[in-house]
């Protein structure tokens, strides 16, 4: 028996992605593909790549009778749909929007936030998720470990991500003419994601209570985030290193390279890589991600996974290459 899939939102950078990952999933059946903006055109029409892969049409109308539903859906967007519409009980709902993320209800759905390596048990027998964001993703990743030993201290840290990572939408800041040969700031020490990172982390060693002080660039390619956090830190880089390969040893997607790390190495897959570096009582902790896999929809497939039995990392072994 397969598991009866829906994507709504399906148009977009995340919604393309997992449609892709969907269909290519040997354990789903995609029943449809919604979009407003796009009811009624081939799939084909907008994710040029899967000519010859589905002969899908994107539609307006909702199928109710689905077993797993992926909202793809602009941040707010999410809450209005569900309280629009009802889905059966049974339905297992994956949010890949901010709108639950930090405990927020739809009517009587609660939504159990999607980290498989903060909380995968619990993600098993969850019915909802908040699909964590990709900033938080990346950044979360790089500090759980210290977290679990309670070395937390103040955070400092500054992420770069590519142009998927501002979404489909035409922006002044995604303009090709802007955005190549150019770095910029945006939403310093503000950015929404700091909010589900300190839940985290505050969850996971309750005594801390300083500053996640979040530096984001916007970057001149397309996908991929690389994140460098700094926090204060007494124990040795052997010592730290051991806390990390402990953590993730049965995480199969997370994990510490030896070697300086390069955003290429992630792109295309659904890995998180770290690597540590020690100046004097300084720890730098670099992570790296692609910001439409594992930030957004091949960790809401990774959660499908975990919540319907299988395997977490069926239809996700995916090959990226440095060239």
């Amino acid at each position: 028996m397969k598991i009866k899939a829906g994507v709504i939102g399906g148009a977009g950078y995340t919604g393309g992605e997992t449609v892709r990952l969907l269909l290519h999933h040997t354990n789903v059946d995609l029943a449809f593909v919604q979009s407003r903006s796009q009811a009624g055109k081939a799939l084909t029409s907008i994710h040029a790549d899967l000519v010859g892969e589905t002969d899908l049409v994107f539609t307006e109308n909702l199928n109710q009778a689905v077993d797993v539903l992926f909202l793809c859906l602009s941040h707010g967007e999410s809450k209005k749909l569900l309280a629009e519409n009802s889905f059966s009980a049974n339905a297992r709902i994956i949010d890949l929007g901010n709108d639950f993320r930090l405990g927020e209800k739809a009517g009587a759905r609660e939504f159990v936030y999607g980290l498989p390596e903060f909380q995968r048990e619990k993600i098993k027998s969850a019915k909802n998720i908040a699909n964590p964001g990709c900033f938080a993703t990346a950044i979360q990743l790089g500090l759980l470990p210290l977290a679990k030993a309670g070395l937390l201290k103040e955070v400092h840290t500054t992420g770069i991500t590519g142009a998927t990572g501002a979404g489909q939408k035409l922006q002044d800041t995604t303009h090709f003419t802007w955005r190549a040969s150019n770095i910029s700031a945006y939403k310093t020490l503000t950015h929404q994601h700091i909010r589900e990172i300190n839940q985290t982390l505050k969850l996971i060693q309750p005594s801390f209570c300083e500053a996640i002080n979040f530096v984001p660039w916007r970057g001149d390619f397309t996908r991929g985030i690389y994140v460098s956090s700094i926090i204060e830190c007494d124990f040795t880089k052997a010592e730290i290193e051991k806390l990390y390969e402990e953590y993730y040893a049965n995480h199969p997607f997370t994990h510490l390279a030896q070697e300086m790390i390069d955003m290429k190495q992630v792109v295309n897959t659904n890995k998180c890589l770290i690597h540590l570096e020690k100046v004097e009582n300084k720890l730098i902790i670099h992570s790296t991600i692609d910001n439409l896999l594992k930030g957004a929809s091949g960790q809401a497939i990774q959660n499908m996974n975990l919540m319907f039995g299988l395997d977490e990392a069926v239809g996700l072994k995916l090959k990226g290459s440095i060239f």
